[in-house]
């Protein structure tokens, strides 16, 4: 524990609502403490943070410093995590706290997502009143999403199991880079998750995102068999990770480890954060990536950020008919049944489509 007058002065800023001891930390022998909910492994001394800047060594113990630390709450149409293949039309809670453990120099929500938690207003917004403020709104399920839900794991747990309880589901918006006992409670208590593999690259990890592939890739895997939802989405940066063999690759990846119905997104980069110097992506960049997961055997393939577009729909693998229509964050014309096919030729549809 901190000196006394230490936690008396933590105490006065109304800052202890939000820490809790960590679940998934080592003590050393030193008094450091050894952080594993991401493959970053930090070794944390006292009074230090971790890589993610919510996690603090006090006294020998791993502190979550953001637990119900709630710095963006609203109501949002699941097609706008994206997830098309989940409960589509209807509201997701959507809830974040502050940090991420890796660091995107084209972050979309760096203003959160790169930020200490003292350094962003929050409210404290405990597992319950989620709950309440999900099921006001009208929501079918509650996401984590904005920032990385694996450096407030414990929270994201907490919420995802209260929400159960009511009749809620819940989703993970994540990058992958989560480590095993972690991932394996974090992802076990979510109903879908969709993942940003980000590259299918090493070095377009390590140069732009500070991180690896390899954990993400292994997430994905592990995902496969817990038997979980998956959709992924892929920013596609021009000239960094746009190149047809690497594309081919991921999608060649995807289908023989995780099977042709996992819905994958290529969604059109915007100049953001630190990447301001190149253009935004081009249509026929996208267009060219989804004939190449296809031609690879992906059956749902998607284009963001792209309103408008033919391929923010739902097709039937098999007739080729429209399923279900996207305009923007709305779905309409979901002619999928109750079993989950196709209204027109009674194909298999992919997906979880009903409440």
């Amino acid at each position: 524990m901190p000196s006394e007058t230490t936690e008396r002065e933590f105490l006065a800023t109304g800052e202890a609502q939000f820490v809790r001891e960590a679940r998934f930390y080592e003590k050393l022998a030193d008094g450091r403490v050894k952080c594993r909910v991401c493959p970053r492994g930090c070794v944390v001394a006292e009074g230090s943070r971790g890589d993610c800047g919510v996690r603090e060594n006090r006294g020998g113990m791993l502190r979550t410093l953001v637990y119900a630390r709630a710095c963006a709450a609203h109501a949002d149409p699941i097609e706008k995590k994206p997830l098309f293949h989940f409960l589509p039309g209807t509201l997701a809670f959507s809830i974040a706290t502050a940090g991420c453990n890796v660091h995107c120099a084209f972050c979309q929500n760096w203003e959160i997502a790169q930020s200490r938690p003292e350094e962003i207003p929050a409210e404290f917004v405990p597992p319950e009143r989620v709950v309440e403020a999900a099921r006001a709104t009208g929501c079918a399920s509650i996401a984590f999403t904005y920032t990385e839900p694996t450096v407030f794991a414990e929270y994201a747990i907490d919420v995802a199991e209260a929400g159960r309880a009511a009749g809620l589901r819940s989703v993970a918006i994540s990058n992958g880079f989560v480590a095993g006992e972690a991932r394996e409670a974090l992802y076990g208590a979510m109903d879908a998750v969709k993942i940003d593999l980000k590259a299918f690259s090493e070095r377009f990890y390590r140069e732009q995102v500070h991180a690896q592939l390899r954990p993400v890739l292994d997430s994905l895997v592990a995902l496969r068999a817990m038997g979980k939802w998956v959709e992924i989405v892929s920013l596609l940066v021009p000239t960094l990770n746009d190149g047809e063999e690497e594309l081919r690759a991921m999608a060649a990846w995807i289908k023989a480890n995780l099977g042709g119905d996992v819905p994958l997104h290529f969604s059109r980069f915007h100049p953001a954060y630190r990447l301001n110097d190149l253009p935004t992506t081009p249509l026929a960049t996208l267009e060219r990536a989804k004939a190449i997961a296809e031609a690879e055997g992906l059956r749902y393939v998607y284009l963001g950020n792209v309103a408008g577009h033919e391929a923010e729909n739902t097709y039937c693998p098999a007739c080729k008919k429209l399923l279900v229509e996207r305009r923007g964050f709305s779905a309409d014309a979901r002619q999928i049944d109750a079993q989950g096919a196709c209204a027109f030729c009674g194909a298999a549809i992919a997906g979880v489509w009903h409440a």
